[in-house]
């Protein structure tokens, strides 16, 4: 398979010239090694999966830096999490700038080792699976809505040419037996499965831990802290609420979404494109796909802040706000294949809150496939979601 230039390649290169270590992270498989090698060829490759090398590590850290006096990319080092202790008086004697390249999958063991110790030091960035303008650079890789939402953007799905879903079914098994125990001590992992396809129900949805606790058979804490074991694997995340002086009773939940559909899919039962085509939960996965499309856009170029959503008590909501110094972006998503004026309705009643911005501008990025430039706003097609934030959409006020 051909290499895929990856959108946050630039960001590396600019932080392998200004900081003497670079930190990406990411879920697993969504190729991070692929691309730190590609970069940095000439940086020796250190994998702390493999047993030995990571006995070593563990056992005798500075004879085990000692032997990388080049520097390296040190892949899952949080495998072995007193590394970057070690790292910090190395890099405080020699801060050669991009020496060092750690990448890791969990980010919750990861965030605390690295604050404590490489603080200063390190820039820290997210890797995540494809977007839909990176698997746009696969000549013969043409696909409908439907199967690309099927089969997710991992970037194996493509390179291997698997069963999408043994892929996901081992990468759900590989997960479970490994990554999670090394995050919490789970006591059963069933449950915990049952707690993430319960999940996966929500996706695009208020995040209610009660609800889900309730459902799952588990205490309302358990939830939350096995939510913040997704978060950490970077498998979901929780978007924002909209807070501004709006004077609205606003709603105060966060939404939760999966970062991959294809994952999603499997963790619902979907089979196929075609079974996904008439699924009652499509408007939520096709929700998920477009805010998560956007949200990894941003994290890829350095721009992690700035997305929220909006709800009032009156119900008035709009999927997505994208703010950037006074203007904002109302987005909505519509699982709908025909463009209407219909479409517009959710964000013409929102868009009247947010008259005290300078520039508000409205998206509807629905399943068809014409643009059209609306009095009120922009109907977008699914397939022209990387013009979101690159087109220049009109004022409609």
């Amino acid at each position: 398979m051909m290499f895929i230039e990856r959108e946050i390649t630039p960001l590396l290169i600019s932080d392998a010239a200004a900081y003497p270590a670079i930190t990406l992270t990411g879920p697993r498989q969504s190729g991070k090694t692929t691309l730190c090698q590609k970069i940095f060829p000439d940086h020796k490759y250190v994998n702390l999966e493999s047993p030995d090398i990571r006995r070593f590590a563990q056992e005798d850290p500075r004879g085990f830096l000692a032997d990388l006096p080049d520097g390296a990319i040190l892949d899952e080092f949080q495998r072995v999490p007193d590394i970057p202790s070690y790292l910090q008086s190395i890099i405080d004697s020699d801060r050669t700038a991009g020496k060092w390249i750690l990448t890791g999958s969990q980010n919750l063991t990861i965030s605390q080792t690295v604050s404590q110790s490489l603080a200063g030091r390190t820039s820290v960035r997210q890797l995540f699976p494809f977007t839909l303008s990176e698997l746009t650079q696969i000549g013969d890789c043409e696909q409908s809505l439907e199967e690309t939402l099927f089969r997710g953007l991992f970037p194996p799905i493509y390179d291997t040419g698997c069963n999408t879903t043994d892929w996901y079914r081992s990468y759900i098994a590989t997960y479970l037996e490994r990554d999670v125990r090394m995050v919490k001590n789970i006591d059963s992992l069933t449950r915990f499965q049952q707690y993430v396809e319960l999940s996966a129900t929500r996706s695009a949805q208020l995040l209610n831990y009660a609800s889900l606790a309730g459902d799952c058979g588990i205490s309302q804490p358990t939830a939350k802290s096995w939510g913040s074991v997704l978060e950490a694997s970077h498998l979901v995340y929780r978007l924002r609420p909209f807070f501004g002086n709006l004077r609205k009773r606003i709603v105060k939940m966060p939404k939760l979404h999966f970062v991959d559909t294809g994952l999603l899919c499997f963790l619902l039962g979907i089979q196929s494109a075609d079974q996904l085509r008439f699924h009652p939960l499509f408007g939520s996965i096709f929700e998920t796909w477009a805010v998560s499309e956007i949200f990894k856009r941003r994290w890829h170029a350095g721009e992690n802040r700035g997305l929220s959503f909006y709800r009032d008590s009156n119900g008035a909501e709009v999927d997505l706000i994208i703010q950037q110094a006074n203007s904002i972006v109302l987005v909505d998503a519509k699982a709908s294949k025909t463009a209407t004026t219909n479409l517009l309705s959710g964000i013409k009643r929102v868009e009247k809150h947010f008259q005290c911005f300078d520039s508000v501008s409205n998206v509807v990025i629905y399943a068809g496939e014409q643009l059209q430039n609306r009095t009120f706003g922009t109907l977008l097609p699914w397939n022209k979601i990387n013009d979101l934030e690159t087109s220049s959409f009109s004022d409609p006020t």
